[in-house]
């Protein structure tokens, strides 16, 4: 089953459309009376998806976030000064009159980094100590942040509970984060370092993967008799966040190469670019109730995106910034 979940979590850019698909057509051949049900599963999913995500990140790395200053206050400056910006106004130009679709695009922006983001520094030949900096300070950073940009932004077109907003990412991030650091500790203490990193830490992102594929399902469930009236939706949902993610990567580039050797630009690209699709997925289905399925809508179709051209971004590395040094 290992085995089986792993690659089905190295080829997402497969596995979150064919889910879609999936969910698409459960959506539509059922009564939607019944689809009720399947709002019982967000909770349990969205644990599953946030808790081994947890068990794999090493909290005690923020304390190393004081290292290499500069290239982590740029970093967050353009996750949280320019980026969610940029979503937002692109929110009001494409999606006016449809604001819980803006919603996704603001959430997808709101939450910088993931294990993800790593991984892909590490691809790319990047510095993953600060890549690990960017995870755990964007991922804190960004859960406190997000209820109050979202109550800013969009609290003239959406009725935002910011009490609400709390509640649910002390629930899917922070609680997830203590049980995931009590859990990290009790395998440390009982395998050893060295069976946990080649035994158990390999085995918490494919279980995570259930829940993410789980949680697009529902969505797409959910909205699916909306999408087959309207089937340029999905297909405007694409255009719009492949501009975010072209905008995001070239941006990030430039500020990279301007300010930064090659490793660290590698790891500001993407520290900046990667976004906790997994997180803002939950917020969306936990906080902002039936309306909230428009908002996973978008961040669903940018797993596609996102992975996609983090993949092409590796091949293009050595081409943008040059070849690593021996």
């Amino acid at each position: 089953m290992w085995n089986l979940l792993k690659k089905v979590n190295a080829q997402l850019v497969l596995a979150i459309p064919l889910t879609m698909v999936a969910g698409f057509c459960f959506g539509i051949s059922i009564d939607p009376a019944n689809l009720k049900i399947l709002k019982s599963l967000i909770i349990p999913l969205t644990f599953l998806m946030v808790y081994p995500m947890m068990v794999t990140l090493n909290i005690r790395h923020l304390q190393d976030g004081i290292k290499n200053v500069r290239l982590q206050l740029l970093t967050q400056f353009i996750n949280f000064g320019l980026i969610p910006f940029f979503a937002f106004a692109l929110g009001r130009i494409f999606f006016a009159d449809q604001p819980y679709l803006a919603l996704g695009l603001l959430l997808a922006a709101l939450l910088p980094t993931s294990g993800m983001t790593i991984s892909w520094t590490g691809f790319a030949k990047g510095n993953i100590g600060a890549a690990i900096n960017m995870t755990v300070i964007g991922l804190t950073l960004g859960s406190l942040a997000t209820p109050f940009y979202v109550r800013w932004l969009m609290g003239a077109e959406i009725d935002v509970n910011l009490q609400l907003v709390f509640n649910q990412i002390i629930f899917i991030v922070f609680l997830p984060m203590l049980l995931g650091f009590i859990s990290r500790q009790f395998l440390l203490k009982r395998c050893g370092p060295e069976d946990f990193k080649k035994t158990w830490a390999p085995r918490f992102p494919a279980l995570s993967i259930i829940g993410v594929l789980g949680i697009v399902f529902v969505a797409m469930a959910l909205k699916a008799r909306t999408v087959a009236a309207q089937p340029e939706t999905l297909l405007y949902i694409l255009m719009v966040l492949l501009i975010i993610y072209l905008g995001n990567f070239s941006l990030s580039t430039l500020i990279g190469k301007a300010f930064f050797r090659r490793d660290d630009a590698i790891a500001l690209v993407y520290g900046t670019v990667m976004r906790n699709l997994s997180i803002a997925l939950a917020i969306a289905m936990t906080t902002f109730g039936e309306k909230g399925a428009d908002a996973a809508l978008v961040i669903a179709a940018a797993y596609i995106i996102q992975v996609q051209a983090a993949a092409w971004y590796v091949k293009l590395t050595n081409r943008i910034f040059g070849a690593p040094a021996i």
